[in-house]
């Protein structure tokens, strides 16, 4: 491509580079210049225009191109039209974000007329969320380089919600009532989001026997617990009273905060999540991100719950008994 001015004259068929004001109106940037548009434009001796060389492809064009390619099969994402180089990428369904960032990575080192942004892989998005954005910096690129992109691009998707249901047990020691109904509600708006529907609510005192007789009994997907009193163990009540109901706890305690006092295991095939109590205020913890993992039937390792110390500094919960900072 070729970028720089020419008589007003010899610009017919290439691009308008810089929006100028004609006899009718203002013809805007990234035009294709008709005769009318240059009859308009007669008081200009000369215009800034883009020219294509052979192979080149419009902005537009290339953009729709590179951004259906990443499209991964039962993608759960829809495309805009093109429009200045630009498409976008939106979520059609629930779920979490799933793509390889070292392959998104390897696509903008590729050519820099060429750009992909997205969310963070696993980020949470509800239908209608912006995903992703492909846009096309100049007027063209090579179409050699297209060629490329396309043989690297990476595959983006929503990973759908698996697990459709959920059962919340919440213990009581001291606190008043209306500290549960608080949790109970938090909880409940964050499944809401993911469109997982919350079937029951158990109601225990903070109990080794009745907890897990609860968790026997649940009849979610997904198991979540919320005590009145903090887990503070490994071997808290909570986690021994799922291991009494012949589960298994496979972590206790994470590095985001706030959400440090989590614990996650499973019975049988069903995921238990001690909840910490910070799930009791709306704000985003590290409960959240596990909880959207295993919703949308990932499976969630000590390895990933270490890395997510890494961003896992997350803002304050001023309702919190005991601040980071006094």
């Amino acid at each position: 491509m070729k970028f720089g001015p020419i008589p007003r004259a010899e610009a017919l068929g290439h691009i308008l580079a810089h929006s100028e004001q004609g006899a009718r109106g203002k013809v805007p940037k990234g035009k294709v210049l008709t005769e009318d548009d240059l009859a308009q434009l007669a008081h200009l001796p000369a215009l800034t225009v883009a020219r294509l060389s052979p192979g080149d492809v419009a902005e537009n064009a290339a953009a729709a191109t590179l951004a259906r390619a990443l499209l991964a099969e039962d993608a759960g994402l829809a495309l805009t039209e093109p429009h200045a180089g630009r498409v976008n990428l939106s979520a059609t369904r629930p779920g979490i974000v799933a793509l390889d960032p070292g392959a998104v990575l390897a696509l903008n080192r590729l050519d820099p007329a060429m750009t992909l942004a997205t969310l963070a892989n696993h980020a949470r998005v509800e239908p209608g969320a912006l995903v992703g954005t492909v846009k096309i910096i100049t007027y063209a690129v090579e179409g050699a380089s297209l060629a490329r992109a396309l043989t690297i691009a990476p595959r983006l998707a929503i990973r759908p919600v698996t697990r459709a249901s959920a059962t919340l047990i919440l213990t009581q020691t001291e606190s008043p009532d209306r500290l549960a109904q608080k949790g109970r509600d938090a909880i409940a708006r964050r499944l809401a989001r993911l469109g997982v529907a919350l079937v029951e609510t158990l109601r225990l005192p903070h109990d080794e026997a009745a907890m897990a007789a609860a968790i026997r009994a649940a009849r979610g997907e997904l198991i979540l617990i919320l005590t009145g009193a903090a887990t503070s163990d490994l071997y808290d009540t909570a986690p021994q009273a799922l291991r009494r109901a012949g589960g298994e706890v496979q972590r206790f305690g994470m590095p985001v905060d706030p959400g440090n006092l989590l614990f996650l295991g499973r019975r049988g095939e069903t995921p238990v999540i001690g909840l910490p109590g910070c799930t009791r205020s709306p704000a985003l913890n590290g409960a959240d991100w596990v909880l959207e993992r295993i919703a949308c039937g990932l499976a969630v390792s000590d390895e990933d719950i270490a890395a997510m110390g890494v961003g896992g500094l997350l803002k304050e919960i001023r309702q919190r008994g005991q601040l980071r900072e006094g």
